[in-house]
């Protein structure tokens, strides 16, 4: 049996037994991805132009919350503000797409 530290991670006996943990934390992961971009898709709709999509100071706001609850909670404040960067440009370029579509003029 495996004792639990007290933030939750298993002490490990084998690199499988790592693995696998890694596994499950990644399956976790995509699935707050696919809720957070289903977020931004509604997002679109709410930003009339493409600048209030882009947000610099709203991102800028993100990454101080997020480096600061890493730092909170122990982790490596550079990763994620790294990781954080990536995945908001990503989901920004996301929404880009969806305001295009709702832009369009409806085809008659």
């Amino acid at each position: 049996m495996n004792e639990q530290a007290t933030n939750g991670i298993v002490d490990c006996k084998s690199i499988d037994q790592v693995r696998k943990n890694i596994d499950q934390i990644d399956r976790d992961i995509v699935t707050l991805l696919a809720k957070r971009g289903a977020y931004v898709e509604q997002a679109a709709h709410f930003k009339k132009t493409t600048d209030d999509v882009k947000a610099p100071q709203r991102v800028e706001q993100v990454i101080a919350k997020v480096v600061s609850l890493s730092m909170e909670l122990g982790a490596n404040p550079a990763v994620t503000e790294q990781v954080y960067r990536a995945m908001i440009s990503a989901f920004i370029n996301q929404e880009l797409m969806a305001h295009a579509e709702i832009q369009k003029p409806a085809s008659r």
